[in-house]
């Protein structure tokens, strides 16, 4: 019984998998390997002739109207506390419930004093607060607790040639894990990430392990899934996208009325603070460059705060301001934790 219990999943996997290698597109990127990169030939058309499509992944970048009409597989339950939070908390309240959640700043504080030395010569090193790349992690993976269960070789693969929006993007991403799996050694078979391909504790896609890993602890390899390389890597890509050593980030401010409309919101926007009549931080702030002003939608009123030029920095790792507020208010509370 259990022979034929194995057989079955064997069969299933089967099913699920595709040889690549007769797709003209696949059949360029092979070539590119080969002769670009110096890839063996035999090993590319292993690699591409057995890739298990990711159709879960799949649907997150196939426009909507293109999809089959998925059955509702939420229970009655289910639907009625989704419709209870959309009705009882606005859209930076539901954002931010499990993101900023006083479970994730106690696994922050512990995180850090864990690794209390990386981060103490990370920060000498690269200027950036202990607090700010622990929050990035905490948000990108729990610190470690859910770097992603797809497999990264068959989900960029399946998001490179299967028809979706972003295939030019895609099939670079899958080049450039490719050419990293061939220089530090490992079967790209074996990684697992999320459903975008992205790795490790501070989820990078493979084209930013060129540009920002880092190998902390020197032994010869950018291990994302190690605390030391991600500490050093999340800094070092604050550092190049122009992060500020002992600048601020950001600050409440008031404003007349509960719904602000006056400017426009956002990290893209940036202002003088001398043409921003009526808006006044709540705590003394001593910045002198501009500022963006940064909306959060609440059940009840729109809260405003000042976003400085780290601020904008936070955004170049996930381009939404929503995220960068929560990183910035999940360090603070880590900060704090620490202090006790």
């Amino acid at each position: 019984m259990k022979k034929v219990f194995i057989a079955l999943i064997l069969i299933s996997i089967c099913l699920n998998a595709k040889d690549y290698r007769k797709y003209p597109q696949v059949k360029s990127t092979m070539n590119i390997l080969v002769k670009k990169y110096h890839f063996k030939r035999s090993e590319v058309e292993k690699l591409f002739a057995h890739v298990k499509v990711q159709h879960s992944a799949l649907r997150a970048f196939t426009p909507r109207h293109k999809q089959k009409r998925r059955k509702e597989t939420r229970t009655p339950k289910q639907i009625a506390k989704a419709k209870m939070l959309r009705q009882k908390y606005g859209p930076w309240e539901r954002y931010s419930r499990h993101v900023v959640s006083s479970k994730r700043v106690a696994q922050g504080v512990a995180f850090v004093k864990k690794h209390r030395k990386t981060f103490n010569r990370v920060e000498k090193k690269y200027g950036v607060p202990k607090e700010y790349i622990a929050a990035i992690i905490g948000i990108e993976s729990a610190f470690g607790k859910n770097v992603g269960k797809y497999p990264v070789f068959d989900t960029l693969a399946t998001l490179a040639f299967e028809k979706n929006r972003r295939n030019k993007f895609f099939k670079k991403q899958l080049i450039e894990f490719l050419k990293l799996s061939k220089k530090q050694g490992f079967n790209p078979k074996n990684v697992k990430g999320s459903y975008a391909g992205a790795i490790g504790l501070v989820q990078f896609m493979p084209s930013n392990y060129a540009h920002f890993g880092v190998d902390f602890n020197g032994d010869g390899r950018i291990t994302l899934q190690r605390a030391d390389d991600a500490i050093a890597s999340v800094a070092n890509y604050f550092k190049k996208n122009g992060w500020r050593k002992g600048e601020p980030v950001a600050t409440r401010v008031k404003y007349k009325g509960n719904r602000f409309r006056k400017h426009k919101t956002g990290y893209k926007h940036t202002y003088h603070r001398r043409h921003l009549k009526g808006i006044t931080p709540r705590e003394k702030w001593d910045y002198k460059n501009k500022v963006r002003l940064i909306k959060l939608n609440k059940k009840t009123h729109d809260e405003l705060w000042y976003g400085a030029k780290n601020f904008f920095v936070i955004t170049r790792y996930n381009h939404s301001s929503y995220y960068a507020m929560a990183v910035h208010q999940l360090a603070q509370k880590i900060k704090a934790g620490l202090r006790k």
